[in-house]
């Protein structure tokens, strides 16, 4: 098995690295009203100047999980964090978050 290039390699972990960064940045804005809608891959795609399926790939080929667990992960914590608060309902929670109330606890439920 040939090993790859350590530039390829670097480059793919710039890409996950930058990936992370982009959507924590993002959900950041969400939360304080900056941004009204969630980035899909396509939207980090775009922002790193390279192919959605590239960037899906590679974030699959580094931590062997795809970039939609990651960001559907972030924001079940956050959904979690307020429910744990007990100062938010579900239905704004999901709004906050731009998301359908049935969506979020159907995504709740599968995850947790």
């Amino acid at each position: 098995m040939n090993a790859l290039p350590q530039k390829i390699l670097a480059r793919q972990k710039e890409i996950t690295s930058d990936f992370m960064k982009i959507v924590d940045e993002n959900l950041a804005d969400v939360l304080s009203g900056k941004s009204e809608h969630i980035y899909e891959i396509r939207d980090v795609a775009e922002l790193l100047h390279i192919h959605p399926r590239h960037l899906s790939n590679t974030i699959k080929l580094v931590t062997g999980n795809s970039p939609c667990s990651f960001v559907e992960g972030k924001i079940l914590d956050i959904a979690k964090q307020h429910l744990e608060d007990n100062k938010m309902s579900i239905a704004e929670i999901a709004k906050m978050l731009t998301y359908d109330p049935s969506n979020l606890s159907n995504s709740k439920h599968r995850f947790t």
